[in-house]
């Protein structure tokens, strides 16, 4: 955002130098990126009038002009083409410096002596893009009433600095001369003084113009109209061409800058349609309905899609809503009446519209940053002010505010505690409320309670806090007392559930698994490699609106996809003997907002061990954690080996599978080597894991064991038997475990010999045979009674 000083003093009394108000404006927020001079390096130029104009005797494009300089005519031979007698240009005279380094100096131009030079704009430092079209290719004409003889830097205000400020996406009320007019009066605690929006002798009905205004989109907030006749379209007066060159903007005509000063001073953009141009005695703001068309300003034909805001007038789009108006109703020099639009329009469309269009302009660009829909009317009428004291035309009469919800001031309450509490320092109220007011916020105190009224304009403000930061920024940063920080001493420690997950990964460490990290978004062929059926719900899954690829298009719903598939690139590299582990989320569908993670542990590896390798891990792992006495529970899945896969139960409760992973699912994933993999639920785990074990005296008295074989059906699992031991071996029984399971010779056809040890001990004596033979004879009764199995010799 470029300022122009000038411009600013219009509406401040400013006696700082350039220097300090730049530093002070940095300090209270108004971020100063530079401060330009534009007359730097400029010097010799001076206006002079060109009083004859003859050609050159030796060059078809070059003329010789004498120009009136004060009390004394030169000659200067130019080869501008917009030259004319009468005209009053800048004159750089011998020994005059212009932008660049370039150095004037008399000399010969083919012959014809020339004593100093013609300048355009370009020579004098304006950018291109500035420059009035007339201007730009050739020698720049003043105003017919300018002196002669007059500095041409003064005229042109080159002598007046310009401060650039960034402006942050939540100001944009600073993108105008009088928001940054008010920042610069609160930071130097003094009055500004607003535009005038009077407007005199308004003649005629504004009816007789224009009927109706109608909005039938909820994205247009307001539609504020009036109305000017009579126009005589000539350049604008030349103190508005330099305000609006200063701040970037291109004059063009009277009318058209009239709508771009006031965007810069006010910050609301504005449109002026040619009304005679209109079908229709009317304007209806709309939606655009896809394959609609329409050329606007700059000549391009645009394809709308629906969501974009259209201005028409019933029948013929006449403007892009809040972004640029059209090409059959612009102003031109036969415009005779106009209709000046202040609107104001959804943020979020604006920007979305302008994006996918590709046109960016002044107007798009403070749209989608979000406008007060008050400024309309104060715009509208600060044009017709302005064309009254220029003499552009007539203003009619009335005007046409089309206005449904109307944007009242927002009261939020403050606290002298809360305020001086945050910034450190001690405030009274009267202090609080006064710096508030400097920035227009209406403050009334009752005790030390604050009610501020903040206005329409600053949209920042919502919360006590921001209230506090517009206080804390304006009394100064640099004047906040610097204080140690206060506060009690903590002991850190980590949460429970990373203590447990740091627990588990070194204990799978030593014993040889490795950690592997993988995406938490997968393919959607995960399913097929895993044989999943076509309706299993796991296949609802939840997809990635914008994936970098069909690979990476939905959220995991298991870790044990992406472990073989792990394990399958290790093998692919012959990697041996390789183990892993990966602690991550799997994600479902849910009726809340937010989708359902569940943190799961996989484990998986290949070479190292089998079925009962995999469970002897896991029960360690789960001890270490303060798990123990598990059950399990034979399962069949689609991706795991048919009766080599189990679930694994904790006090009722699921924790998980593990298992063989099936050779055709094998197959799909290129691997040779058979491959073992447990999925747990890892929040399960945490929530009845346990920080440490407590310390227990170590056995006084030995221990004795039995060892028993049964022949059994196939069917029947360890822990059938397992529950019937615990049952029998009441306290006594210290352990059960499973060593050998066999099929074979010697093993009738759907049986299987299954071997198990019990471990019996007392707390309080040594134990005899006869005490656990009774045990023992009660445990093989109730096996071959229960399960019908036999006791093998």
């Amino acid at each position: 955002m470029y300022v122009p000083i000038k411009w600013l003093k219009d509406y401040i009394d400013l006696d700082e130098d350039i220097k300090t108000l730049a530093d002070k404006l940095s300090d209270s927020g108004s971020h100063v990126e530079s401060i330009i001079s534009r007359s730097e390096g400029i010097e010799g130029v001076y206006t002079g009038k060109i009083t004859e104009i003859k050609k050159h005797p030796d060059a078809d494009k070059l003329v010789v002009c004498k120009v009136n300089f004060k009390d004394k005519d030169l000659q200067i031979v130019t080869g501008a083409k917009n030259v004319f007698e009468g005209a009053i240009v800048p004159v750089a005279l011998d020994g005059a410096k212009l932008h660049n380094g370039i150095e004037i100096k008399n000399g010969l131009l083919r012959g014809v002596e020339s004593q100093g030079m013609m300048c355009s704009l370009e020579e004098l430092g304006y950018d291109v893009s500035v420059i009035p079209k007339e201007a730009r290719n050739g020698i720049f004409i003043f105003p017919k009433n300018t002196e002669v003889g007059a500095d041409v830097i003064e005229l042109l205000d080159l002598n007046e600095p310009i401060i650039e400020f960034e402006i942050t996406p939540n100001r944009p009320d600073c993108l105008s001369i009088i928001g940054m007019a008010l920042e610069t009066a609160a930071t130097l605690d003094k009055k500004i003084k607003r535009p005038s929006v009077e407007v005199k002798n308004a003649k005629g009905n504004i009816n007789d113009f224009l009927e109706d205004i109608q909005i039938d989109t909820p994205n247009c907030y307001r539609y504020y109209s009036r109305v000017l006749s009579d126009i005589k379209i000539e350049p604008s007066p030349l103190w508005m061409q330099n305000y609006l060159m200063a701040a970037g903007v291109r004059p063009i005509s009277n009318i058209v800058d009239l709508t771009n000063f006031i965007m810069l001073e006010l910050g609301t953009p504005m449109h002026a349609f040619d009304l005679d141009s209109l079908k229709n005695k009317k304007v209806l703001v709309r939606e655009a309905r896809d394959g609609e068309k329409f050329k606007t300003l700059d000549g391009k034909e645009r394809d709308l899609k629906s969501g974009d805001i259209l201005i028409t007038d019933g029948e013929e789009i006449i403007g892009l809503g809040g972004i640029m108006g059209g090409l059959d109703s612009e102003i031109n020099e036969n415009t005779k009446n106009v209709l000046i639009e202040g609107a104001c329009f959804n943020e979020d469309k604006i920007r979305k519209t302008s994006k996918r269009l590709n046109l960016r302009s002044e107007a798009s660009g403070r749209f989608e940053k979000g406008l007060d829909p008050n400024l309309c009317e104060i715009s509208v009428n600060r044009m017709c002010h302005l064309a009254q004291v220029l003499n552009i035309g007539n203003v009619i009469d009335g005007q046409i505010d089309v206005y449904k919800n109307k944007v009242e001031e927002k009261v939020i309450e403050l606290s002298k505690e809360k305020n001086n509490n945050l910034m450190g320092i001690e405030l009274s109220t009267e202090e609080i409320a006064s710096i508030l007011q400097r920035l227009e916020i209406k403050c009334q105190i009752n005790g030390d309670i604050i009610s501020a009224k903040v206005p329409t304009f600053r949209r920042d403000i919502n919360i006590a806090e921001d209230l506090i930061e517009e206080v804390a920024r304006i009394y100064g940063y640099a004047n906040i007392e610097k204080k140690a920080l206060r506060g009690e001493l903590s002991v850190g420690s980590r949460p429970h559930h990373r203590e447990i997950e740091i627990r588990i990964k070194n204990f799978l460490t030593g014993l040889g698994y490795n950690e592997f990290m993988t995406y938490s978004f997968v393919s959607p062929t995960i399913f097929d490699k895993l044989n999943i059926d076509k309706d299993d719900p796991i296949r609802d899954t939840l997809n990635i609106l914008n994936p970098l690829g069909e690979d990476y298009s939905i959220m995991r719903p298991s870790l044990i996809p992406s472990m073989i598939d792990a394990l399958s690139k290790n093998a692919a590299r012959f990697n041996e003997n390789v183990a892993g582990f990966e602690i991550g989320n799997t994600f479902f569908k849910s009726q809340k907002e937010l989708p359902e993670e569940k943190l799961k542990l996989v484990m998986g590896f290949y070479d190292i061990g089998d079925f009962y390798y995999l469970k002897e891990s896991i029960e360690k792992i789960l001890w270490n954690v303060g798990l123990s006495g598990f059950t399990y529970k034979r399962i069949k899945k689609s991706y795991l080996h048919t009766g080599r896969c189990a679930e694994i139960f904790y006090k009722g409760h699921s924790l998980g599978i593990l298992g063989e992973v099936h050779p055709l699912v094998l197959k799909n994933y290129s691997m040779k080597k058979k491959v073992y993999v447990a999925e747990l639920d890892f929040d399960f785990i945490t929530e009845n894991s346990i920080n440490n074990y407590t310390f227990k005296e170590l056995f006084k008295y030995p221990s004795i064991k039995r060892d028993f074989a049964f022949v059994m059906d196939r069917d029947i699992e360890a822990s059938q038997i397992e529950k019937i031991a615990k049952d029998n071996g009441k306290d006594l029984l210290e352990s059960f475990k499973v060593f050998d399971i066999y099929e074979g010779d010697n093993i009738e056809k759907g049986k299987k010999s299954l071997a198990f040890s019990l471990v019996f001990r007392s707390k309080d004596r040594t134990l005899t045979d006869d005490d656990i033979s009774a045990i023992s004879d009660n445990v093989v009764k109730a096996i071959e009674k229960q399960l019908g199995a036999v006791l093998r010799s």
